[in-house]
């Protein structure tokens, strides 16, 4: 499993509440956040996966998040 799927899974399951890249690193393990950060933007605009500055839900501090809005 690539780390886009391992992100988009992780949003997925959580959705429609967002989450953070600092959020999604832990919860993921990736060594990383730059990792994070890079599969966010990719994913950000594609099948209803969106970025904006809102409060994350794992971690409750106002961040750039990404969420994706349930079907």
């Amino acid at each position: 499993m690539t780390v886009l799927d391992q992100v988009r899974g992780l949003v997925e399951r959580l959705a429609p509440t967002p989450i953070c890249d600092d959020c999604i690193t832990g919860k993921l393990g990736l060594s990383v956040r730059q990792h994070a950060n890079h599969k966010t933007r990719e994913l950000a605009g594609s099948a209803g996966f969106e970025r904006r500055k809102d409060v994350c839900s794992i971690g409750g501090e106002t961040r750039i998040v990404i969420r994706r809005a349930r079907k």
